[in-house]
């Protein structure tokens, strides 16, 4: 879709015979502005209206040739979703043209993080979570909408790059040894962590100190980037002697505070710690040790209520023998233990004393959505609600999510089925807790992840939340959802042949209502292009959009920066 900026080209506009033009009175088009004061945007459903769009044409890209179908591991370049393509540039910015209306008071940025890069010389990465990080920016300001992407610059992919090989240990890659005293150099390395890598291409996330870090699970892979240039500084550097090799992707961050979790994998549990503004300083509040199990469940995020954090045992735990191998296995670094059941541990957050443990059903999560604590008629709490994005206990799901899959989608029904799977867990002593559906499933397509909230309502009782669907058949999430978990409805966001990210909620500033904000979103679009999406938090109708000159690689999880006052 193309942008109108003078008054010649409405005119042209009109004229056409199949275009409809609503009755706007037009005025005062400047062809030598800058900046149009207002244009008129033709969408199949209803007439736009651009405001601040740079005039074209855009700031030039550098336009690298399509990468080999050896690269891309499919039969050509034109057959792939620009979701699962490695990323065509190492870095870019630039002014979009915005179709819509970007609300006046949206001024920050936003960032979102994400495996880009799924190749290097002429290894093709073999799953989702194995690409070299990159790190998206969409700067709103005054209307307008400043753009860019560039590649964080961890040690992995800084030797990936100077030896044009894999030189770290991914998620499902290990680097080929040239002889077995190679290999078995390699090992002793892993112990020590040094050979884990620290490509940080998981989220993103601001302290309460203003510094902005790029994550992912080995706690190796801290990266402080600059949010307005995008520049990698360098490593955070925990202060700290906690040791250990892994921690949770999503800490619960605040203003106030920055807790996580550390898997210890040589005596089965772990020690929920706090790091305070102004800090690199993680402290012990407390320790959960495993119900079952040889080893703790994955922990890639967990919940807080406004006095407890909520430690998760998952039946899918590390597994030491699998990370030591040099192929992947169908669950990689981990197993799936059923026998050891599964557990959901409450700790009280200032006296580390664990409240409850009680065993819960079978169940997968990679990510929680948000917790509270239902109190009774007195105000004395009797029980915790914690929700997640649950995969029905299905392993596959992790299968399901390595690159070969995801890019030779036939239009066959083949994402499994996930829910809002809602736990509710008792603080009378009960020894078991009960897991159900927050809503019926059919009401998003069977499909659920990639969630956030109204960040004001963290670990309060809260009734919306928003995350990706499924419209089916589909091979991954491609709906953006709005969950009402008091009605028990959906309202449903999509496009034929889109692949969404993340819908990232920003509330407006002074806002009373829970809903009241804007739900950001970049598209990965089947014909190779892509944009950055807007939608009302409340109604849930589009009122942005802005095309990027070429289309972006499916991301992660971002945060959102405000402008400084």
């Amino acid at each position: 879709m193309a942008y109108i900026t003078s008054s010649s080209a409405i005119i042209n506009c009109i004229l056409q015979p199949k275009t409809i033009v609503p009755d706007y009175k037009i005025s005062h088009i400047r062809d030598h502005y800058r900046y149009s004061k207002e244009t008129i945007f033709m969408t199949r459903k209803r007439a736009l209206v651009i405001t601040n769009v740079a005039t074209p044409p855009l700031p030039k890209t550098v336009a690298p040739s399509p990468l080999s179908d050896q690269k891309i591991g499919c039969r050509g370049w034109s057959h792939v979703h620009v979701a699962w393509t490695s990323v065509r540039q190492e870095k870019w910015e630039g002014e979009l043209a915005v179709e819509g209306e970007i609300p006046p008071w949206l001024n920050g940025t936003y960032l979102r993080n994400g495996p880009g890069m799924w190749h290097i010389g002429n290894h093709n990465f073999r799953h989702l979570f194995d690409g070299y990080a990159t790190l998206v920016k969409l700067h709103f300001e005054e209307g307008r909408l400043i753009a860019g992407h560039r590649q964080i610059e961890s040690e992995a992919y800084k030797a990936a790059k100077k030896n044009n090989k894999l030189c770290y240990r991914e998620f499902s890659e290990v680097p080929k040894p040239d002889n077995f005293l190679a290999y078995v150099g390699e090992l002793a390395s892993l112990f020590s962590g040094s050979s884990l890598t620290d490509n940080a291409n998981t989220g993103v996330v601001k302290l309460g100190d203003g510094r902005v870090i790029c994550l992912t699970e080995t706690q190796k892979g801290s990266i402080i980037i600059d949010p307005h240039t995008l520049d990698t500084l360098g490593k955070f550097e925990y202060s700290d002697s906690l040791g250990g090799l892994i921690h949770s992707a999503h800490p619960i961050v605040t203003n106030t505070e920055f807790l996580t979790l550390l898997p210890d994998l040589i005596n089965p549990g772990y020690l929920v710690v706090r790091m305070e503004p102004g800090t690199n300083e993680r402290k012990v509040i407390g320790r959960v040790n495993c119900s079952g199990g040889p080893a703790p469940g994955w922990v890639h995020s967990f919940p807080v209520t406004e006095h407890y954090v909520i430690v998760p045992e998952m039946p899918l735990r590390y597994c030491a023998q699998n990370l030591l191998r040099a192929e992947p296995t169908p669950l990689y670094k981990f197993q799936w233990h059923p026998e050891s059941k599964a557990f959901v541990h409450v700790m009280c957050k200032i006296s580390g004393k664990i409240v409850t443990s009680v065993e819960v059903p079978l169940y997968i999560t990679f990510h929680f959505i948000n917790a509270y604590e239902d109190k009774d008629e007195e105000g004395r709490v009797t029980a915790i609600v914690a929700d997640c994005c649950e995969h029905n206990a299905d392993t596959t799901i992790l299968d399901k999510l390595r690159l070969l899959n995801l890019r030779s989608f036939n239009g066959q029904d083949v994402l499994p089925d996930a829910r809002v799977g809602r736990f509710t867990i008792p603080l009378d002593g009960s020894p078991y807790g009960k897991m159900e559906a927050a809503l019926d499933p059919n009401e998003h397509g069977k499909g659920m992840d990639m969630c956030s909230i109204n960040p004001a309502y963290l670990g309060k009782k809260y009734r919306y939340a928003y995350a990706c669907g499924a419209q089916r058949p589909c091979n991954f999430p491609n709906t953006i959802t709005k969950i009402d978990l008091v009605k028990k409805k959906a309202k449903n966001w999509y496009e034929e042949g889109a692949v969404p990210s993340e819908p990232f909620f920003v509330a407006r500033p002074g806002a009373t209502e829970e809903d009241d904000g804007v739900v950001i979103s970049m598209i990965s679009q089947k014909n190779g292009g892509g944009y950055a999406l807007l939608l009302d938090g409340s109604t849930f109708e589009e009122i942005a959009r802005a095309n990027f000159p070429y289309g972006l690689p499916y991301g992660l999880h971002g945060c959102w920066v405000p402008k400084q006052k």
